[in-house]
């Protein structure tokens, strides 16, 4: 290659780069060779519902993560298929998604306020300020709400929000009374398994480490393998920790019990390492534990 670096030093969950059309994003330039057309990416959010982020611009292809509603992207490419190449800031991570999931972005008021973070695990919006008006939008943990007012709705002793699109109930963004990322992760128990989901509606197991661990301001890469290694490797875990294996990871409760969305049972539920037929085959397999750098 003329200059740069090799492409197989590149991750490409997190490295924009195409090979086959000879194209990359900016922040590339000078770690690609000069054969790449080099683009800047531009500004993007989520919109109203959330966006599920594909291996390849095909509705049949693999998800591999998903933004939730709000959340800041920034996008690659517009295909003129109506797929765009974009990835998620929060985490940096890649994916393909539909464009008609992408929030207008023209300026307003609406998105100069603050947005209204939602620590509900899951919810809707309404068209109006009432549980009998339609709804028009889920939201879950995580979701990011353009704001249409400060003021709050009061209807049959319940108080609204006016957001972008319609009304949510106060509730849903009320501070989360959980202590901990394993007491909330418990939360989930019985939450559907969906591969590449991160919401309430259905996680994967990385999906929910990483949810649990942002809902209290501690940022984890995507997947589990990179959210091991950003974490300092411990022996013997404590409430709090991650429990890794060979594409999986997992939410310990003390030493041993584990909370982790899975595939087995098809939703989230709580093992003890080593005890039961499953818990033997995990405890087999475990890679070791990851505990927040302090």
């Amino acid at each position: 290659m003329a200059g740069g670096q090799p492409v197989s030093e590149l991750d490409s969950r997190i490295h924009a780069y195409d090979e086959v059309g000879r194209l990359a994003e900016l922040s590339l330039l000078g770690r690609l060779d000069t054969s790449f057309r080099f683009v800047e990416p531009v500004a993007a959010r989520c919109g109203a519902a959330r966006l599920s982020l594909r291996a390849r611009p095909d509705a049949h292809s693999p998800q591999v993560s998903e933004a939730l509603p709000g959340e800041a992207l920034e996008v690659i490419v517009r295909r003129p298929d109506g797929w765009a190449w974009l990835r998620t800031l929060h985490d940096g991570y890649l994916g393909f998604a539909r464009v008609e999931g992408l929030a207008e972005q023209s300026p307003g008021a609406a998105l100069q306020r603050p947005p209204l973070k939602i620590t509900a695990l899951r919810g809707h919006v309404y068209a109006q300020p009432s549980i009998k008006a339609q709804k028009v939008a889920e939201v879950c943990l995580g979701a990011e709400l353009a704001g249409g007012s400060d003021e709050m709705v009061s209807e049959g002793g319940r108080q609204w929000l006016a957001v972008e699109g319609g009304f949510v109930q106060a509730v849903c963004a009320e501070p989360l009374s959980d202590t901990d990322s394993a007491a909330l992760a418990l939360r989930f128990v019985d939450t559907p398994y969906v591969w590449g989901g991160r919401s309430a509606w259905g996680l994967d197991c990385s999906g929910l480490s990483q949810l649990v661990y942002a809902a209290f301001g501690r940022g984890l890469p995507r997947d589990a393998d990179q959210q091991q290694a950003a974490l300092r490797p411990v022996d013997t875990a404590q409430r709090g920790d991650l429990a890794f294996f060979d594409g999986h990871v997992g939410v310990m409760l003390g030493g041993e019990r584990m909370v982790h969305a899975n595939a087995t049972q098809m939703a989230v539920s709580v093992e003890t390492l080593g005890e039961g037929e499953y818990g033997k085959r995990l405890k087999a397999g475990l890679l070791g534990f990851g505990r927040w750098p302090v």
